[in-house]
C-alpha cells in the first residue's frame, strides 16, 4: 500500500505524461497484436493461393502498422522516463526536506546511515520500479488479455494451452516472490549497517590509526560486507533460476502448439496461417507474463523501500513551526529558564531537573560541571534543538516553541561542541549564517575570532575548506565556527565548550575581542576550563542535571564545594585568586 500511495500521490504533477504513456502503450500493444493476424492472412490468403498482389497489399499494411508501433513505443518510453525521473527527483527532495525539519530527537530515532540510504538507494529502487511499470506493466495486461482473445479467435481448440502455460508460469512466480520479500527486507537492513560502519570508519579514521585498529575495523567491514554479499547471492540465485524456468515453459509451450496444432492442421480444423498466428500470440502472452515476472522480482524490494521512505515522510517532526507564531515586543536577547525539566525519549530519569536562571544582554553567563551533568543539553534547549519536557524556556519574554523559526534564528546562534564546516570556501561557510554579509563584515568577524590564518593564506577568504573542515586543525575549525556565528550578529551567543582547542593566549585574545560585541548581546558559555570563565558575571555549577550553585567566581570559591573542587583540580591557589 505504501508503494501504491507514493506512486499515485507523487504522479499527480505528471498526470499528462502518464496519460500519454497509457495511450501510446495501448497503441503499441494493439499494433503488436494486429501483426500476427496480418501475417496469418498473408500465409492463408496470399502464399497458399499464390496471390502476389494480396501479399503486397497485406505487406504494406503490416509495414504501416509496424511504423506506428515503433513511433508509439519510442515516444511512450520517453514520456515514461521523464515521469519516473521526475517522481524520483521530487521524492528525494521531499525526503530531504522532511529530514531537514527533524529535531535532534528525530534524527536519533532513525540514525544518519539509514536516512542516507532511504534518501538515495531506496528512492532509486522506487524510481526504477515506476519506470518498469510505465514501460512494461501498462502493456502487459493489454497484451495478455488481447493475446488470449486473438489466439482464441485463431483457434479456440488450442486455447487450453494458453491457460495451462500462464497458470504454470504465474504459480512459479508467486512462489519465488514469496521467497524474495523477506530477503529484500534483510538486504536493506544490512545495507544500512554497511553504510553506518563505512561512515563511522571514514569519520573516525584518525582514532582508528591512533590505536592501530585498522585490522579490527577491516574485519568489521568485511563481516558486514559478507552479510550483504551472502543475502545478495541468495537473491541472485532466485533471479538466475527464473531464466531457465521461463525458457523451459516457452519451449514446452511452443512444442505443444506444434504437436497438437499439427494434428489439427492435418485434420483440416485449422489453417497453417492461423496456427502460425496462434503460436505468435502464445509467445506474446508468455512474454507479457515474463515482463510481469521481472516486475514481480523487482517489486518486493521496491515495496520494502517504499515502506522505509513512508516511515520518514510519515514521521511528524517532534518540534514544528508554531501554527500561530508569537512576535516578541522587542529584540534584546534576554534568556530565561523557569523550572525546566528534560528527559530523553526512552530514558528512565531526566537529564535536567528544575533548571531556572536568567541571562541578560551585556553579561556573560558560564555553565560548568562534570561530564554528563547536562550542560550541552541545557544549551540545546535554547535554539529549539530539543523541546523541554517541563517548565518554560523564554527568549525575549516568549516561549521558544511559540517563536517562528525566523525570529529564533535572528536571536540565537550556537557554536556546537563539535563544530562542522561544509565543503566550499571560508567565505561560503561564513555566509551560511549571514548570506548578505559584505566582505568587510566577514573580515571583521574573522579578526574578532582570531582567525589570522585566513589573512595569511594566499587565497584569503577563498581558501578552500574540505567537507567537515578536515583540511584545517581543530582550533582553526573552532575559530571559523565562531566567526560564522559573529557574522550572523545574533542577540544570544551560545558557546558549547567552543574554546577547548585554543591555547590560553588565543583564548584570552578572543575573549578580549568579544567583549565590545557582548555589550548589547547575551553570552552563555559552557566550559571545562575554569580559567576561561573566571571573569564571567554569572557562573552556574551543574551536577547530575541540577544547578547546585550560582554566583561569581569569588562567591563560588567560598560557597560551593563542587566548584572549589573543580578549581583546585585545574589551578594553583595563586591562579584561582
Amino acid at each position: 500500500m505504501e508503494l501504491i500511495r507514493i506512486l499515485v500521490t507523487r504522479s499527480r504533477p505528471y498526470a499528462g505524461y502518464v496519460a500519454a504513456v497509457v495511450v501510446l502503450q495501448t497503441i503499441t500493444t494493439l499494433a503488436t497484436l494486429y501483426l500476427p493476424s496480418l501475417n496469418a492472412e498473408i500465409i492463408d490468403g496470399g502464399v497458399s493461393r499464390g496471390d502476389v498482389a494480396y501479399i503486397w497489399d497485406r505487406g504494406a499494411v503490416m509495414l504501416m502498422v509496424s511504423f506506428v508501433q515503433v513511433i508509439a513505443a519510442v515516444t511512450a518510453v520517453w514520456f515514461g522516463a521523464r515521469t519516473a525521473m521526475g517522481l524520483g527527483r521530487d521524492l528525494r527532495r521531499e525526503v530531504f526536506d522532511r529530514v531537514s525539519s527533524y529535531s535532534a530527537e528525530d534524527m536519533g530515532h532513525f540514525g544518519t546511515p539509514t536516512l542516507i540510504t532511504r534518501g538515495t538507494n531506496d528512492v532509486q529502487q522506487v524510481q526504477m520500479v515506476y519506470l518498469m511499470i510505465l514501460n512494461f506493466m501498462v502493456a502487459a495486461p493489454i497484451m495478455s488479455i488481447g493475446g488470449i482473445v486473438m489466439a482464441t479467435r485463431e483457434d479456440a481448440g488450442l486455447s487450453w494451452l494458453v491457460w495451462v502455460s500462464v497458470f504454470v508460469l504465474a504459480a512459479i512466480v508467486s512462489v519465488l516472490v514469496a521467497k524474495l520479500m523477506p530477503l529484500f527486507t534483510g538486504m536493506q537492513a544490512r545495507l544500512d549497517r554497511l553504510n553506518g560502519i563505512l561512515r563511522e570508519q571514514i569519520t573516525g579514521i584518525r582514532v582508528v590509526r591512533a590505536f592501530t585498529r585498522e585490522e579490527h575495523e577491516t574485519r568489521r567491514f568485511d563481516d558486514a560486507n559478507r552479510e550483504i554479499t551472502d543475502i545478495s547471492v541468495r537473491i541472485g540465485r532466485i533471479f538466475v533460476l527464473m531464466g531457465p524456468v521461463i525458457t523451459l515453459i516457452l519451449h514446452l509451450s511452443t512444442g505443444a502448439v506444434l504437436w497438437f496444432g499439427g494434428h489439427r492442421v492435418d485434420q483440416g480444423l485449422v489453417q497453417v496461417g492461423s496456427l502460425t498466428a496462434f503460436l505468435q500470440y502464445l509467445l506474446q502472452i508468455l512474454v507479457a507474463v515474463m515482463m510481469g515476472t521481472f516486475m514481480a522480482m523487482m517489486l518486493p524490494r521496491a515495496i520494502i523501500c517504499a515502506r522505509r521512505i513512508d516511515e520518514v515522510l510519515g514521521r511528524e517532526a517532534s518540534i514544528t513551526e508554531p501554527a500561530y507564531p508569537v512576535a516578541p515586543q522587542y529584540l534584546r536577547g534576554e534568556v530565561e529558564l523557569r523550572n525546566v525539566t528534560f528527559t530523553y525519549p526512552g530514558a528512565d530519569q531526566p537529564v535536567l531537573s528544575d533548571i531556572s536562571f536568567r541571562a541578560v544582554p551585556g553579561q556573560v553567563t558560564a555553565v560548568i560541571g562534570a561530564t554528563g551533568s547536562g550542560k550541552t543539553t541545557l544549551l540545546s534547549l535554547l535554539p529549539r534543538l530539543y523541546r523541554a519536557t517541563g517548565g518554560s524556556v523564554l527568549i525575549d519574554g516568549v516561549e521558544v516553541t511559540d517563536l517562528s523559526r525566523a525570529d529564533l534564528v535572528e536571536r540565537v546562534s550556537l557554536v556546537p561542541q563539535k563544530p562542522y564546516l561544509f565543503s566550499g570556501t571560508v567565505a561560503s561557510n561564513l555566509r551560511l549564517g549571514a548570506p548578505d554579509a559584505t566582505d568587510e563584515e566577514l573580515w571583521e568577524a574573522l579578526d574578532v575570532a582570531q582567525a589570522d590564518f585566513v589573512r595569511e593564506h594566499e587565497l584569503g577568504m577563498e581558501m578552500p575548506i574540505a567537507q567537515g573542515g578536515t583540511n584545517v586543525s581543530g582550533g582553526q575549525r573552532q575559530r571559523l565556527s565562531i566567526a560564522r556565528m559573529l557574522a550572523a550578529k545574533p542577540k544570544v551567543h551560545l558557546f558549547d565548550d567552543s574554546f577547548s582547542a585554543l591555547d590560553l593566549i588565543t583564548d584570552a585574545r578572543l575573549r578580549t575581542a568579544l567583549a565590545p560585541r557582548m555589550a548589547e548581546a547575551t553570552m552563555i558559555v559552557v566550559a571545562q576550563r575554569v580559567a576561561s570563565i573566571i571573569h564571567a558575571d554569572q557562573i552556574l555549577v551543574m551536577e547530575a542535571g541540577r544547578i547546585v550553585a550560582r554566583g561569581t567566581h569569588e562567591d563560588l570559591l567560598e560557597s560551593s564545594p563542587t566548584y572549589r573542587e573543580i578549581v583546585e583540580s585545574q589551578l594553583t591557589p595563586e591562579e584561582a585568586r
